[in-house]
């Protein structure tokens, strides 16, 4: 079955069209955000399909985003991530490979491959710097098109996650979920609620009719899933911040529900590979790759 497509409509001057990209497994959105005049376009977290089952890896989403650039008459100049991703592999190096277009993510990566070497015991073998053409920090622009990308520095769900703002759009990844659904858990390695509350409220100062598109949903309530809603809308109507929330009351909401959640069944696999850029270890003598899981880490 091919994933779901959506298409939000540019609503003007300096406003990108962008399609969102639902890939089921996960629950993940995977964006494509294009300059309406010169047809340039971004991919933004794109899912390299994985079955937890049999460690089996394939590209159907990505290759699904792809034509459907292709279909649109876009030509793909960046291949961009939010944040090394905890519950699905990214598809970066493949998409670079397959466009020839850069690929970027946060600079803080290098901080988290710091973390995540301890946790795997592989010294040495997560080098962003080379796995990645581009490490974006905090104020940090460029081109896509005519239209200008700024890079804001968003952590919280971790330590190193960027969003990206595309004229009245903004890809805010993990940190707010659908406004039924609230907010996105803070308890990963180097995550904070606090850092999440902060983030969360800056968003929230861009102009109301922004649209913010999401990382995730998961059809709450055997809905429909939904990624995109304005800002105003989720002062208006985000479960965990409209009204007059203070912080310690959200950061004690936010970490109780994070208590009870367990880890993504793809994370010990996926950390390994997204902060490769989403390539796999190395083959052994046998020709074959092999992951690396913890025991009793976690």
């Amino acid at each position: 079955m091919r994933n779901i497509v959506r298409h939000s409509p540019s609503t003007g001057n300096g406003s990108p069209d962008v399609w969102g990209v639902y890939e089921a497994d996960t629950g993940s959105i995977q964006y494509i955000v294009a300059d309406p005049e010169t047809r340039e376009a971004a991919l933004i977290d794109v899912v390299q399909n994985f079955d937890p089952r049999s460690a089996r890896t394939d590209f159907s989403s990505a290759d699904q985003v792809m034509a459907l650039a292709k279909e649109q008459g876009l030509k793909i100049t960046w291949v961009l991530d939010t944040h090394p991703h905890a519950d699905h592999l990214m598809a970066s190096c493949y998409l670079k490979q397959q466009t020839q277009a850069p690929n970027a993510i946060g600079d803080k990566v290098s901080e988290i491959a710091e973390l995540w070497s301890e946790y795997y015991n592989l010294p040495d073998t997560f080098k962003p710097e080379d796995d990645f053409d581009y490490l974006f920090k905090e104020g940090d622009s460029f081109k896509l098109g005519k239209l200008e990308v700024n890079v804001w520095l968003s952590p919280g769900h971790t330590l190193g996650s960027i969003t990206y703002l595309v004229g009245d759009a903004a890809f805010v990844h993990d940190t707010f979920m659908y406004p039924d659904s609230g907010t996105s858990r803070a308890d990963f390695p180097g995550g904070s609620s606090a850092e999440l509350w902060t983030t969360l409220k800056r968003i929230l100062t861009l102009p109301d009719e922004t649209r913010l598109f999401i990382g995730h949903d998961y059809g709450k309530d055997g809905r429909e899933p939904r990624w995109e809603a304005t800002v105003a809308e989720h002062k208006r109507e985000n479960i965990h911040l409209a009204g007059d929330v203070s912080e310690s009351e959200y950061r004690k909401r936010r970490d109780e529900r994070d208590a009870t959640l367990a880890l993504p069944d793809r994370m010990l696999h996926a950390l390994q590979v997204n902060l490769r850029a989403g390539k796999l270890p190395e083959p052994e003598a046998d020709g074959h790759r092999y992951f690396k899981i913890p025991a009793n880490k976690f």
